[in-house]
Order: C-alpha cells, then sequence, then structure tokens
C-alpha cells in the first residue's frame, strides 16, 4: 500500500511535466538562429569580432546599446559557440518562463491550476502588436525572452510576500529589455498601491507624452530626447516597421490587442479575491496607457522617443495575465448556473480559435446582464453552449481528418492536429482529469505514459534545422572567399538568399543591405537615410528590400504576383560597385570581372564572388 501511494504521487508529479515537455516539442521547439534571433547573435558575435562593428546595423544608435544581454551572449558563444549558446540559452529561458509563471499561478490559485496556465503558454496564441511581429514566450532567442522570465520571477516573488527581492529582479530586467521590462515593472508598482493612484498616474503619463509631443512639434525645443522625426527619417521606418505606427495598424490588429482588456476586465468581475482583480485591473491599465501613449504620439508630430519606446509593447503584460489567470476564471465561470458554460466556452472560443476580440466581448457582454437572466435565458444559453462545443469539436474533427488525409510523417501531422489548439485542450484536459484519479494508480501512469508517447514520437523532428550558420564545416566550405575578403568590407547578396545571416555567421563580414540589417532605422536617422542611399545604389539590382509595407501592399491588391529580380549584368555590376562603401558581391552567373567561383556542391554552387575593386579598376577610363 505504501509503495502504491508513492507511486501514485510520483506519477501525479511526472504527468504534468511529462504533458508541458511534449507540448513544447509539438507546438514550439527550437529550429535554429531564426527570426529576430539572427539579430541578437549578430550583436553578441561582433563584440567577439570586431570587424563585425563596421556593419551599418552597429555604426550608429542601435537597441544593442540598451542591453546588457549581448555581452552575456557573447561569454556563451566563447564558451560553446554561436549555434549551441543559442540553443542552450533558449531552452533555459523557456524553462526559467515556464517555471516562474507555474510559481506564480501556484501563488495565486494553487498547483492545479498553476499546470494548466503552464499548459496554455505553450498552447494558445502568445502575439501582441501588429502584423504577428511579437509575441511573449518566442522559439527563438533574443533578449526578450530572459526579459520575460525575469519579470515574470518578479510578479511571482512579488505574490510569494517577498517585494523587495520582486523590485531588484525587475530592476535587472530593465538591464536586459527595457521596452519589455517597464511595463512589468510598473506593474509591481501599483500592485503596492491604491488603484486610483494607478488611474492617475496612467492619465498623467499619457498627458505628460502629449504635452513633451506637442512642446517638440510646436516650440521647436531641440534636446536630444525631443526629437521629431523628419519626413525623409520617417519614411524609411514607415515603410520598414509600419508595425510601430498604431495608425497604421489594421482593424485586425486592433481587434487582436484589445483581447487582453476586454478579458482583463471580464477577469476582475469573476476571480474570488480582491488582489487577482486587482492584478488584472492593473495589468489592463498599463496596457491600455501604453496603448494611449502610443496614440498620442500618432497624432501629432511623431517624436523619435515615443516612436522607439514602443509603447504599445505593454499590451503584452495583460495578454500574458490573461493566460495564466483563464483557467481559474474559466472554472468560476463554467459553474454559473445561467450562462457560465456558453461564456466559459466564449472565452476558451476567444484565445484559442480567434485573434479577434469579439467572443471575449461578448462574453463579458453577457455576464453582465447576468442579473436580468431569467429560466428561458438560462435554457437559451445551455442550449448554445452544447451547440457552440459541438461546433468547436467538429470543426477541429474535420480538421484533423484533413490533416490526417495528407498523408505526411506521423510526428508532423501530430504537430499540425496539435496547432489546432482544440485537440491539445482536450489532451490537456484528459492528463488533467487522469492524474486527479486519486482512486486508482493506473490512472496517472495512464497520463505519464500518454505524455511520454506525445514527447518520444515528436522529439527528432522538434530539433530540426533548415542550416547551421555557423558551423565549421559550412565555414570551412567558403574559405577560398573569405581568404580574399578583407574582414572590414562589406558584401552584398543579390539576389538575396536570406536575411543577412550567411553574410554575418558564414563569412564573418559586415552586410552591404540586407533585410535584416535595417531593422534599427527607428534608432538612427543617420543609417535610416543611409539604407535609402544604399537601396538607390542596388536599383539596377534589386528593389529597396527594406519596403516591406509597399511589398505587403503589392501582395494584397495582387495575389499571386511575383517580381523576379533582374539577372545580373556587367553593366549593373559596374554601376553599384562604383559605390566605394560596397566591397564585394555575390551573385550566380559568370559575367566577366575574373570572379571567384563556389566549387562546392551545396545551395550556393553555380554562384560568383565579385570583387568591386577589380570591377572599379577595369570601368576605369583609360
Amino acid at each position: 500500500m505504501h509503495s502504491s501511494r508513492i507511486l501514485q504521487r510520483l506519477s501525479n508529479h511526472l504527468a504534468p511535466t511529462c504533458l508541458l515537455i511534449a507540448l513544447w516539442l509539438l507546438l514550439q521547439g527550437y529550429h535554429g538562429l531564426t527570426g529576430d534571433g539572427q539579430i541578437y547573435a549578430f550583436q553578441a558575435l561582433a563584440r567577439i569580432h570586431p570587424q563585425l562593428a563596421a556593419d551599418l546595423y552597429l555604426q550608429n544608435t542601435s537597441q544593442d546599446q540598451f542591453t546588457v544581454f549581448s555581452p552575456v551572449y557573447a561569454c556563451f558563444i566563447r564558451w560553446l559557440g554561436l549555434e549551441c549558446a543559442a540553443r542552450l540559452l533558449t531552452l533555459t529561458f523557456t524553462i526559467w518562463l515556464l517555471a516562474a509563471a507555474w510559481s506564480l499561478v501556484s501563488a495565486l490559485f494553487g498547483r492545479e491550476f498553476a499546470w494548466w496556465a503552464a499548459a496554455l503558454i505553450l498552447i494558445l496564441p502568445t502575439d501582441y502588436g501588429a502584423a504577428g511581429v511579437f509575441s511573449f514566450i518566442e522559439k527563438f532567442l533574443t533578449a526578450r525572452l530572459p526579459a520575460e522570465a525575469l519579470v515574470v520571477t518578479a510578479l511571482a516573488c512579488h505574490f510569494r510576500g517577498r517585494r523587495r527581492l520582486s523590485l531588484v529582479i525587475g530592476g535587472a530586467a530593465l538591464l536586459v529589455h527595457p521596452l519589455m521590462a517597464l511595463p512589468a515593472f510598473l506593474l509591481l508598482i501599483c500592485s503596492g498601491i491604491p488603484i486610483q493612484v494607478s488611474v492617475a498616474g496612467a492619465s498623467a503619463g499619457i498627458l505628460i507624452a502629449w504635452c513633451l509631443a506637442m512642446a517638440a512639434s510646436h516650440l521647436g525645443i531641440g534636446s536630444h530626447w525631443s526629437v521629431v522625426m523628419d519626413e525623409a527619417w520617417l519614411h524609411v521606418v514607415r515603410e520598414r516597421s509600419q508595425f510601430l505606427f498604431v495608425q497604421l495598424w489594421k482593424a485586425h490588429d486592433w481587434s487582436l490587442n484589445i483581447r487582453p482588456l476586454l478579458y482583463a476586465a471580464f477577469a476582475s468581475l469573476v476571480l474570488p479575491d480582491e488582489r487577482t482583480r486587482k492584478l488584472c485591473r492593473n495589468a489592463a491599465l498599463i496596457g491600455a496607457t501604453g496603448l494611449g501613449i502610443a496614440l498620442t504620439s500618432s497624432c501629432l508630430d511623431p517624436l523619435a522617443l515615443l516612436v522607439q519606446g514602443q509603447t504599445w509593447r505593454w499590451i503584452w503584460v495583460p495578454g500574458f495575465i490573461g493566460i495564466v489567470t483563464l483557467p481559474k476564471t474559466a472554472s468560476i465561470v463554467w459553474r454559473d448556473p445561467k450562462c457560465g458554460p456558453f461564456c466559459a466556452i466564449l472565452l476558451i472560443w476567444g484565445w484559442a480559435l480567434s485573434g479577434s476580440a469579439a467572443p471575449v466581448a461578448l462574453a463579458l457582454a453577457i455576464w453582465l446582464l447576468q442579473p436580468q437572466i431569467g429560466p428561458r435565458g438560462s435554457l437559451f444559453f445551455r442550449w448554445m453552449a452544447v451547440a457552440s462545443g459541438v461546433a468547436m469539436l467538429g470543426w477541429a474533427a474535420a480538421k484533423s481528418w484533413t490533416i490526417v488525409a495528407t498523408s505526411s510523417p506521423a510526428a508532423e501531422e501530430l504537430r499540425q492536429i496539435f496547432s489546432l489548439k482544440i485537440p491539445a485542450l482536450i489532451v490537456l484536459g484528459v492528463v488533467w482529469r487522469l492524474q486527479r484519479n486519486s482512486r486508482a494508480v493506473w490512472s496517472p501512469t495512464i497520463a505519464v505514459a500518454i505524455t511520454l508517447l506525445l514527447a518520444v514520437a515528436v522529439a527528432p523532428s522538434s530539433f530540426t534545422e533548415s542550416h547551421l550558420l555557423d558551423s565549421p564545416a559550412q565555414i570551412g566550405e567558403f574559405t577560398a572567399w573569405t581568404n580574399v575578403i578583407p574582414p572590414t568590407s562589406t558584401v552584398l547578396v543579390a539576389p538575396e538568399r536570406d536575411v543577412g545571416g550567411f553574410v554575418w555567421f558564414t563569412l564573418g563580414r559586415p552586410n552591404y543591405l540586407s533585410v535584416d540589417q535595417s531593422a534599427g532605422v527607428v534608432f538612427s536617422r543617420a543609417t535610416a537615410l543611409e539604407v535609402e542611399r544604399r537601396s538607390q545604389v542596388l536599383l539596377p539590382l534589386m528593389s529597396p528590400n527594406w519596403k516591406i509595407r509597399t511589398r505587403l501592399e503589392e501582395s494584397a491588391s495582387r495575389p499571386g504576383a511575383k517580381h523576379a529580380p533582374p539577372p545580373l549584368t556587367a553593366a549593373a555590376l559596374e554601376s553599384v560597385c562604383r559605390d566605394p562603401v560596397l566591397g564585394f558581391v555575390i551573385s550566380p552567373g559568370n559575367i566577366g570581372f575574373d570572379p571567384q567561383p563556389h566549387t562546392g556542391a551545396g545551395a550556393w554552387k553555380g554562384w560568383y564572388l565579385y570583387d568591386c575593386r577589380r570591377v572599379r579598376r577595369a570601368a576605369a577610363p583609360l
């Protein structure tokens, strides 16, 4: 009997842990240096290889000057190498974030809801902002991931009674990523003061932002913190990063970012104790304040400080709080006899299946009308709950059947099915029920077996990387090229093969112009104007790659239309090489000028390295 209890207790702890591992492998995994992970890896690598500091991205003000993450990352790169360091740190900070979220929710609601909250972070969409650019707990390594882990740890410490420690940890997060940590730090402060004071502070913040923008725009104050973005700078930033400007957001973007605010309002009406209700109210207040400041900067002349501050990012805080409090909120709502099940389903629908605020808004409206709901209304909402539940299950079953019918590898089919969210939630519910069954020893054991089978089935495909940019074999393949390219000479790949990582990590050289390289134009006018100048130089070879907004609008107006870049010609090469900043061009085809061919058998076979010094000498008049 004693041994069976030990086995059951062990299974009760193993089942949710194994489920979290399986969910992470299914829905996230690690797939190398992708997305913004390449930018942060480059910033760290530049601290090891000084020649990379000559890259345009780092020449002027950049986001690297506002974080201590890069030197820490660089230490791990020296120790492990770039790819291994990125993999280890991504896994470490992801586990840290999930553990901190578990600790936070455990302090608020107990361990049972803590496991649900950690699982929902992996299952539910975590997007915020516009155009799907940002989400918390990302699949690649940036300074945002450790900052998120730190601030959630600070929140857990606060609600466990260690308030001084929480402020210290929150302050450390500000050094890692101030844009992500500031709203959470404000949440810590608001948690210790009356809500009326928080509202007054939020109103004062919006008013101060408005006054600063007005003063800089109309009074011509010329301090470095009150610079107004002129048209030339603004044009480049809007084209490259339109998501920075809330007036350019689409209706879907607004709906996505309003959803956490509506949910926070709903949860503040439902949650049982005052501290959790206050947490939701403060999170909503901070998110709304961030949007208010961002709107202020949009309505007036764009003040560089406010645009760079990206206060719309504050919405990630109510988004995170909304997900981790959803299990407790939904369980309370479900038990309401009048409209509870239907409202709970609407909440789940709003988070899992819809990027829209409409389901959450409908649930809030019904809940507010709850006192007026009579017996007939209760019967109606019970039938609506049944109908909507059947509809969600039917939709998930139909989509799953379509996926299975494609005859893809089993692991990939499983991953696609779980990405529908509803199957993942069903498995989560089954494991939870089995784990809670204290009458039979075999129930928790079955739960462990299910989760382990899921993890084993998908583990091999959860770590696939399309290419290793910094592997010795990859670097060695291009030794013939790196031997002739000076360390500080810029390199252009035309047509583009990636976002810039090949030149940075494989060749170890500065880029001339790449998509990722232009990501920092919001922080420096000089960088923005130089990006535009270089793109004008490259017009014979390619359209400006930083004009993402124009490209998206063209794709929307002409779906499926593709514009093939012009082929490299001698005249085009002579034209672009007139810019003394351009050192080398990598392009397919031999058009003369004695280029260096790539002799390997990989993806770069048939590509040539052109030395612009040689091209300029050949084009010079005798």
